[in-house]
């Protein structure tokens, strides 16, 4: 895995390629979760090879390496994922390509992140596949919006929707409950999906702010509108999926028309990554339908 720092404004942002699928593969950039580092999924490594895709990934701003930007917006990641995509070869590489396409994955708090970008980049953006993604925050329709979530999911996003001083006064002591988990997500922990574990722990190693400006993104204006998206879209979710509920990919297939719907009913948040490898497929079939453009 080649690490790399790509300069931005003031700071850097951290970035990984997988070198998955050889330097002339479409990108694939993954878009973590709240609070993760930005480390491509080990378990998808070897089918993103098998189907010639290259993962890639960063630090959101705060996370890791990169540095923070305590006023990001989700919209912030249009910007960001283009800059670490042109970084990604040396400008005279072989095969080196400027504005070249992408597509995105993001899981949890990385699919709005993943959607920002298709919203966008319509250019560059080949395929956009959001894994048990929040939807866009309306504070008219607050009570559907929280409905479904585990009691210490609400209470952590209830303290962002009560702004910065609220929700730093909310991290600053560490809360016991039911987190959403179900059986199925412990299994999954068991299995190869454990690596989850592996980018949690350095997320949170220099404290909550990180995690606080995500959660004070995902309730604000995104910055972008999903109705505007027209490139491809796959939206996954596990029916009993209590950390982000099923609902958000609901609310977001009636603003996203044209996406693909893939809903397993027995998933839960880290149980329904079982189906990111059938992502990564599907993003493979609409590189394939435009094969000058990977």
């Amino acid at each position: 895995m080649r690490e790399f720092d790509v300069t931005i404004g003031g700071g850097v942002l951290h970035a990984y390629d997988s070198g998955t699928g050889g330097a002339h593969a479409l990108p694939v950039v993954w878009h973590h979760g709240t609070p993760n580092i930005g480390t491509p999924p080990r378990p998808l490594l070897d089918h993103a090879d098998r189907l010639g895709l290259r993962l890639v990934g960063y630090d959101r701003p705060g996370y890791g390496g990169s540095t923070p930007r305590p006023d990001r917006t989700v919209a912030s990641a249009g910007a960001d994922t283009a800059d670490v995509v042109d970084a990604l070869d040396a400008p005279d590489a072989a095969g080196a390509r400027p504005g070249r396409p992408f597509a995105v994955l993001g899981h949890s708090g990385g699919g709005p992140h993943a959607l920002a970008c298709a919203a966008l980049l319509p250019d560059r953006v080949v395929a956009a596949v959001s894994i048990s993604g929040l939807a866009p925050y309306d504070p008219t329709r607050d009570a559907d919006w929280f409905a479904g979530f585990s009691d210490l999911g609400a209470a952590s996003l209830r303290a962002a929707v009560a702004g910065r001083a609220a929700k730093e006064e909310y991290e600053s002591v560490e809360h016991e409950g039911d987190m959403g988990f179900i059986a199925a997500d412990g299994a999954a922990f068991d299995g190869e999906w454990g690596w989850i574990m592996e980018v949690v722990r350095p997320a949170l190693a220099a404290g909550p702010a990180p995690l606080i400006d995500d959660d004070l993104a995902y309730v604000r204006d995104l910055g972008f509108a999903p109705s505007s998206i027209r490139s491809p879209v796959r939206l996954v979710h596990g029916g009993l999926d209590r950390m982000v509920p099923a609902a958000h990919s609901a609310q977001l297939a009636r603003s996203i028309p044209h996406a693909v719907i893939d809903l397993t009913p027995d998933d839960g948040h880290i149980s329904i990554l079982r189906r990111a490898a059938a992502a990564l497929e599907w993003i493979a079939a609409q590189r394939d339908e435009r094969p000058n453009e990977s």
